[in-house]
């Protein structure tokens, strides 16, 4: 007989849908077990982890290097998207400590130490120097902090840095006339000490707050006068601005500069802010005109200028109207000159006849360029120990020193 056929059972995964659900038992907790007896107050250490560090992770184990800075992630992050561009200026070339904290400029501001880097306004463009480190020739590069065209900030500053001159050729030749220039330069790497071309205007307010003044009072008075122009950006926790134009110098009092401890400088900075707002096409317009003129010709029109002496002259003239020989004489190269120069005037008193000797007699043994080698051999001059006396010389030869640690940077002021 042949047996009826049964259903074909569903398939496993239908039969557990269909089941009702099963009702959960409560875990139970394990038993706690007794604690130990406690046999010392100190926690015993952690068990080193046997898994090596994962990759992207930091090792809080490793010790400390002194090359590694540990910066906050948001400092981290905005470092790595820094866009620094190179100039064709090599360390040899130009090196930022030999140039700008030495007495040229007041308006640059070393903003890191580890990379040295030096912020400062070049016109409209706030921009920061330093050297690539991974450049064999320590090449300067330039990061663009304001808005603006990178291409104009970049001949801007190829202006400013006076990047056409060879500086490699000027030093050669300086150290084959005179063995004084090849020591000194031996003692500073070899090169990189060289002269700016700033603008007019900047260079004859920054160097009318020189006259009898010491370093930390010129950077404090510029820096100053810096901040009556447009504000520009905070880079390293100073505020910086373009450098005010005539129109808006001339608005600034007597008074108020007094009040800022400008002194009898006050007076200066008003006359001539006056003076050459009443120039016949503008101030600007008439100290670019000097940089076709004769270098006497130069000192004289700008000795008409309030507080503008023979030597404050001629440090305009040098370093910002293509003066290349001007030889601005102070009693650092006053030194220089009468100890290897002109030994026959040791012991003389500094004269306004005895500087224009001492100047012609650079521009004998230097020639057209004579103003970048004085510039090298006046840093030469520098105190070097351990407590330095940083100065600025008057145009009739006083002092006024102030006491500055080694190491620190002369060009750092205080952030007003």
């Amino acid at each position: 007989m042949r047996l009826p056929l049964l259903p074909r059972p569903p398939p496993l995964a239908a039969a557990v849908a269909a089941m009702p659900p099963r009702r959960r038992r409560a875990a139970r907790s394990p038993p706690v077990p007794p604690s130990p007896p406690q046999l010392s107050s100190t926690p015993p250490p952690a068990a080193p982890s046997l898994e090596a560090p994962k990759s992207g992770t930091p090792d809080h184990d490793a010790p400390p290097s002194s090359t590694r800075r540990r910066l906050p992630l948001a400092a981290a992050a905005a470092e790595a998207k820094e866009e620094w561009h190179p100039l064709p200026l090599s360390a040899a070339d130009l090196s930022l400590p030999l140039t700008l904290p030495t007495g040229q400029t007041f308006l640059w501001r070393r903003t890191s130490l580890y990379p040295l880097r030096f912020t400062g306004a070049v016109g409209p463009h706030l921009v920061s120097l330093s050297h690539l480190p991974d450049a064999e020739d320590g090449r300067l590069a330039f990061l663009l902090h304001s808005d603006g065209s990178r291409p104009a900030a970049r001949a801007a500053l190829c202006d400013y840095l006076n990047a056409a001159v060879p500086l490699a050729d000027l030093w050669r030749q300086f150290a084959a006339a005179d063995e004084r220039f090849a020591e000194v330069a031996a003692r500073l790497g070899g090169g990189g000490a060289r002269v700016l071309r700033q603008d007019p205007v900047e260079c004859v307010f920054q160097f009318l707050c020189s006259s009898n003044n010491n370093i930390k009072r010129i950077e404090k008075m510029v820096w100053t006068l810096a901040g009556y122009g447009e504000r520009l950006g905070e880079v390293g926790g100073f505020v910086f601005h373009r450098f005010p134009t005539i129109q808006q110098l001339a608005r600034v009092s007597e008074q108020e500069l007094r009040e800022a401890g400008f002194g009898y400088r006050a007076k200066y900075i008003v006359g001539t802010a006056k003076e050459l707002q009443a120039k016949p096409g503008g101030g600007e317009k008439w100290l670019a005109s000097l940089r076709e003129k004769e270098l006497p010709e130069v000192i004289e029109a700008l000795c008409t200028l309030p507080g503008v002496g023979p030597k404050v002259a001629a440090c305009i003239a040098l370093f910002s109207l293509d003066q290349n020989h001007a030889i601005p004489v102070d009693t650092h190269v006053w030194k220089v000159a009468t100890q290897y120069l002109l030994p026959e005037l040791a012991g003389k008193s500094l004269t306004p006849k005895l500087s224009v000797v001492v100047a012609d007699a650079f521009v004998t043994r230097f020639g057209s360029y004579a103003g970048w080698a004085q510039n090298v051999l006046f840093i030469g001059q520098l105190p070097a120990q351990k407590v330095v006396v940083a100065e600025v010389i008057s145009d009739n030869g006083s002092t006024k020193p102030t006491k500055r640690k080694r190491g620190v940077n002369r060009n750092h002021a205080e952030n007003m």
